[in-house]
């Protein structure tokens, strides 16, 4: 276990815009914060069964953060929830192509643009953006993708790193594939193409490429389901 959430059951009804959607709670419509800016239309169907936490403060009463997926797990939505899970299994030493190294920090600006996280590792510093990948695919759902809608930030976000690694610095781009059951990361070509080709070129670059997989207990308990997914790009 990395977190442990006080999660409510709730309803989905109805996103009102990018950042707002109506729930149902116990009965009552109730707004929920909407952090994941992805348009989660596999999952934003009125009546899905959700997973909400308590909000104080502001224009919503919730943040929505899982949608019930398979056997009962989440697929967590929540970006906040994600990084929260992820920085929890670093220090806790699960993560494989992160291991013994530490968070120096966040929200790291370089160039134009600005890094999730800077670590601090036995080889020196890395300049890493987390992408949060929620769209499954494959025959048996059994890949986790990203984006499922074009992304300017993110082809900015992928062209810096590029920039830093022909530069001499390490860089890393990772996804987290919230989605009980995948074993698998590859880029959304239909989301958008140039996304999955600038993946190509970061690799080639030496941008470093992974992925691992969470989902939400019925409980509210975030587990780690695999610490390192496989990732295939288009030409693998």
């Amino acid at each position: 276990m990395l977190l442990k959430l006080p999660v409510i059951e709730c309803t989905f009804l109805e996103r009102l815009n990018r950042f707002v959607a109506l729930m149902e709670v116990d009965g009552e419509v109730r707004k929920a914060l909407v952090t994941n800016t992805g348009r989660l239309e596999e999952f934003m169907v009125p009546g899905r069964k959700a997973f909400c936490t308590p909000k104080s403060g502001g224009k919503t009463d919730f943040v929505l953060v899982a949608f019930e997926d398979l056997h009962g797990r989440g697929a967590i939505v929540d970006t906040r929830t994600q990084a929260k899970a992820f920085e929890r299994a670093v220090e806790l030493g699960l993560v494989p192509w992160l291991r013994d190294c530490r968070i120096r920090r966040k929200e790291v600006t370089v160039g134009k643009s600005r890094l999730d996280y800077l670590f601090e590792c036995p080889s020196g510093g890395v300049y890493a953006e987390m992408k949060s990948a929620v769209l499954r695919g494959g025959d048996n759902g059994e890949y986790a993708m990203y984006p499922d809608c074009p992304s300017v930030r993110g082809r900015k976000h992928i062209r810096e790193l590029i920039h830093l690694s022909k530069e001499g610095k390490r860089a890393m781009i990772f996804f987290v594939g919230a989605l009980p059951g995948v074993e698998k990361f590859r880029p959304y070509r239909g989301g958008d193409p140039e996304i999955a080709r600038l993946l190509l070129e970061a690799r080639k670059a030496g941008v470093e490429i992974h992925a691992l997989g969470l989902s939400l207990l019925p409980d509210g308990r975030v587990v780690l389901d695999r610490p390192s997914l496989e990732v295939e790009l288009e030409a693998d």
